[in-house]
């Protein structure tokens, strides 16, 4: 099992390389339109649409990436609208989702929900790789820090749960290696941003100090992206979302900590750089 996660890791990474900087930008787009349909597939078994209900899902789904997809005005202008209407449901409804523990049976909400998390995540891989793939690569590196750090603090020193409810391996210890870790991480390149013209610096030197709270506010929402996708996957009396990564489970289950963040982080980006 271990070795087969550790391929199915490599493989990822290679993807990722090689869609940021050596193939041509039509690969990333090809590779973020799949990544977003088969988060959708998933979503359609979390959410036990019957075979109308996935039928209708995911046909409105595929003119949808496509529709907002596209380079026109209008189409922008939507991917924006997503991308603020994902930041409000993550500071606002996915909280209250969690403290009081919705299970919510319409189709229909069920189907705005799963747009509203997996669309605007999409877009804000294709904007900020636009912008530079090393801005990208920057907000992603504070969720990996995030989940590893609080990974391994958890497996060490976990003692409190943290939603036991929800997540029972969850622990406010794990919380805190995850702070710390980023913390030294956004350290490292606050540290860095002066002597660099590149991109991000240039982001990071704007922001000033405001840049650890970002980081901070990122990891509380990367967070709150895993709980919320755990909760779904309990209610729907499911372990994983899927089986298309061997040794990982679904494809949700790896950009959880995404959904949540890399739409606020694409749209300072676009502001700030």
């Amino acid at each position: 099992m271990l070795g087969t996660r550790i391929l199915t890791a490599l493989l990822l990474l290679g993807l990722l390389g090689m869609g940021l900087w050596r193939a041509p930008p039509w690969f990333w787009t090809a590779l973020v339109g799949l990544l977003v349909l088969i988060s959708l597939w998933e979503w359609c078994d979390l959410s036990a649409f019957g075979l109308l209900g996935r039928a209708i899902f995911f046909t409105l789904s595929v003119l949808l990436v496509g529709w907002i997809g596209l380079d026109g005005e209008l189409a922008v202008t939507a991917q924006a609208v997503l991308q603020l209407l994902s930041v409000l449901f993550w500071v606002i409804v996915a909280p209250l989702w969690l403290k009081y523990r919705w299970r919510v049976d319409h189709p229909a909400k069920l189907a705005l929900t799963g747009w509203i998390v997996i669309l605007p995540t999409g877009y804000a891989l294709l904007s900020l790789r636009t912008l530079d793939p090393w801005t990208l690569l920057l907000f992603m590196g504070i969720l990996w820090v995030s989940d590893t750090c609080a990974y391994f603090a958890g497996r060490t020193l976990g003692r409190h749960k943290l939603a036991p409810a929800i997540s029972p391996g969850k622990t406010w210890e794990g919380v805190a290696g995850a702070l710390l870790g980023v913390g030294l991480y956004a350290l490292y390149f606050w540290h860095g941003a002066p002597q660099s013209g590149a991109l991000w610096a240039r982001m990071l030197r704007r922001l000033g100090t405001l840049w650890f709270v970002l980081v901070f506010v990122l990891v509380v929402l990367g967070i709150l992206g895993d709980l919320f996708e755990s909760w779904i996957k309990r209610c729907a009396g499911v372990k994983d979302s899927g089986k298309v990564l061997p040794g990982h489970g679904g494809l949700l289950d790896r950009i959880d900590a995404l959904t949540a963040t890399l739409p606020l982080a694409a749209l300072l980006a676009s502001e700030l750089t």
